[in-house]
């Protein structure tokens, strides 16, 4: 993936963890993301920076999911 994909997909994730923010009326766990300081307008770092700032942002929305989540989660195919 290019460093302009990753940047833009850092955006994305920026904009999903808000929705599900204010969907959920709850705030997901940011210390390890505010700690690594990159923000998708960060087009200055570097490409790992900000793939490792996605992961961060991913596994904050994810965990929380889980932690809220009253039953288990399954995958089926249609």
């Amino acid at each position: 993936m290019k460093k302009q994909e990753l940047i833009h997909l850092h955006g994305l994730l920026a904009q999903v963890q808000h929705h599900y923010e204010s969907s959920t009326d709850t705030t997901v766990d940011h210390d390890e993301y505010d700690g690594l300081g990159v923000k998708p307008t960060s087009i200055h770092r570097s490409k790992t920076d900000h793939k490792e700032a996605v992961f961060a942002l991913a596994d904050g929305i994810t965990d929380d999911m889980v932690a809220t989540s009253d039953d288990p989660l399954t995958l089926t195919a249609d």
